[in-house]
């Protein structure tokens, strides 16, 4: 038996970085320094895993949506140990809201084919952890999202999801989508044969008239939410020194209540 596993991954801005929004109201990507979500390592991480520890013959492909540079996070995929790597392109992409990346990635994994999506809980930038539901209702599969541990066997995929007061065991039937969280288990650092390997590995580029979308479907234009309004973060003050003479304590109380932390 063969199982066929795609990963979706995102190239985000480095969060240490300065991050801002361009004149459209989207995010400037070329004024800071982008690298693979760091979220989706651990989808990545998952994959791998499965891929490892299973008797099937395994084949996990990294899948992004973006501009050219989207490619270094496929790049860092390929290097965690994935075997191949689609890249969409176009673009007419620019804008798209999380409504319309889901229907390109929906297209994309079904063009790829697949057995199981692995995502991880939310991207780093975005940060609306709703695009696995998204795309497991475009694909008509089941899903089972925020796993903290997950396994595969028998044609299914199980796993737990950790809540405030309880753990919830999860099954469902192949094919499907999943999406883990931070807890899933510490993404790998690749090796320098893997690196080299990694050279090798095919990446294929597709756009949208590969997956048979229309400009309007996608892009700002196609949008279903947008950004209204965006105010750059206020410069870090120096803040206000205290000398605690006997009445620390009653400053740090008004202080705390004056702006309402307490």
């Amino acid at each position: 038996m063969s199982l066929r596993i795609v990963v979706c991954v995102k190239y985000v801005p480095d969060a240490t970085g300065e991050r801002r929004f361009t004149e459209d109201l989207t995010t400037d990507r070329e004024s800071v320094d982008g690298l693979l979500s760091e979220l989706d390592e651990y989808a990545v991480e998952q994959a791998l895993r499965i891929a490892e520890e299973s008797d099937d013959d395994v084949e996990v492909t990294a899948l992004t949506i973006g501009p050219e540079d989207a490619e270094e996070a496929l790049r860092k995929a390929l290097r965690m140990g994935a075997d191949k790597a689609v890249h969409v392109e176009d673009d007419a992409l620019h804008g798209t809201d999380a409504l319309g990346t889901s229907l390109v990635l929906a297209r994309a994994v079904e063009h790829v084919g697949y057995d199981l999506v692995i995502c991880g809980m939310a991207s780093t930038d975005g940060g609306m952890g709703v695009l696995p539901a998204m795309l497991a209702e475009r694909l008509g599969v089941p899903q089972v999202t925020s796993l903290s541990e997950l396994a595969v066997a028998d044609g299914a995929v199980t796993g737990r999801r950790d809540g405030d007061v309880a753990s919830e065991r999860l099954r469902a039937e192949l094919p499907a989508v999943i999406s883990v969280t931070d807890q899933s288990g510490e993404a790998r650092y690749p090796s320098f044969k893997q690196i080299m390997a990694a050279k090798k590995k095919p990446v294929t580029t597709l756009d949208l008239s590969d997956l048979d979308i229309e400009e309007d479907e996608v892009g700002l234009a196609g949008a279903h939410t947008a950004v209204v309004s965006a105010t750059e973060r206020p410069p870090r003050t120096a803040g206000e020194i205290v000398t605690d003479e006997g009445e620390g304590a009653q400053k740090l109380a008004a202080f705390l209540a004056e702006h309402k932390f307490v």
